[in-house]
């Protein structure tokens, strides 16, 4: 399940300008060795570890030594921990960080209860996810008694503009951050982020992931800028636009309860990418609030 997201450091690569042509002054810069150790942490956070070396060289697009050394640089460091037959799995200092990080957060204490309530009352995935860039990663997953077979599990990205979860979050976002990011959509995926910026939910009606729907809902801080985002997801025939019609405005008053209390204790947002006018907005607009 799930479409193939590039990296950043491959985006990088791709955007590079031939010196000489025009434009090159402003070209990214190739990516360099931490860009090439995040790629493959990034890597081996993913679904499905133990990773063998072919697979985290064919997701990160480095060449296989570079990762073999990368690997065993943070096995020593305690990032990494090698599984058998020369596999890699991420490491205790790894999972320690995530963990402390993730339990710090003050808007996924607050989603959690509110998720296991939606979860209950519709019988589908329920999730807490934030944006990375030009993607969303569902930070918390909890799934039905009864999943059909769909896979989502924490740690799952998806590009922002292909469901409900990324498209309820640029439909909060001010248009002079929106508009970039949704550069090039289709008619009806502007549509969807229309009738979100109306009706305070998107529902991905439009088969985005073939039998996979999803209806989402923003979660605002202190100041009212879109942290993250309430989802439930599920088949198309659990997950359709009566069922969206009926869940809709229950996501929506989820969300806005998660946020009033993120508004009563400011300070509280995990994994979000400011936009490009984020260190003009103050107070609670910055890309990093002080506890």
């Amino acid at each position: 399940m799930g479409k193939p997201v590039n990296s950043r450091s491959q985006k990088q690569t791709s955007a590079a300008v031939p010196v000489g042509a025009a434009g090159a002054d402003s070209a990214p810069p190739a990516p360099g060795p931490v860009d090439k150790a995040m790629e493959v942490l990034t890597a081996l956070a993913g679904a499905g570890a133990p990773h063998r070396l072919a697979d985290l060289a064919r997701s990160t697009g480095l060449a296989k030594p570079t990762v073999h050394r990368l690997l065993r640089a943070l096995a020593a460091s305690g990032y990494a921990e090698a599984g058998p037959g020369g596999s890699y799995r991420p490491g205790p200092r790894l999972l320690g960080l995530a963990a402390g990080a993730l339990a710090d957060d003050a808007a996924l204490r607050r989603a959690g209860p509110v998720l296991d309530e939606l979860r209950t009352r519709t019988g589908l995935f329920a999730s807490y996810v934030v944006r990375d860039d030009r993607t969303v990663i569902h930070l918390d997953v909890r799934a039905p008694a009864q999943d059909f077979g769909l896979d989502l599990s924490p740690g799952f990205r998806e590009p922002l503009t292909a469901g409900a979860a990324g498209l309820a979050l640029l439909a909060a976002l001010p248009d002079a951050e929106s508009e970039p990011l949704s550069a090039g959509a289709d008619e009806a995926t502007r549509a969807v982020l229309s009738a979100a910026a109306r009706d305070g939910y998107a529902f991905d009606g439009t088969d985005a992931w073939l039998d996979r729907r999803a209806l989402a809902s923003p979660v605002r801080d202190a100041g009212g800028r879109a942290v993250g985002a309430l989802v439930l997801s599920g088949l198309a025939f659990t997950l359709d636009e009566a069922a969206a019609r009926l869940y809709g405005p229950m996501v929506r008053s989820a969300a806005a309860a998660v946020s009033a209390g993120l508004a009563a204790q400011p300070g509280a947002r995990l994994g979000l990418v400011p936009g490009p006018d984020a260190g003009t907005t103050g107070g609670s607009g910055r890309a990093e609030e002080t506890r």
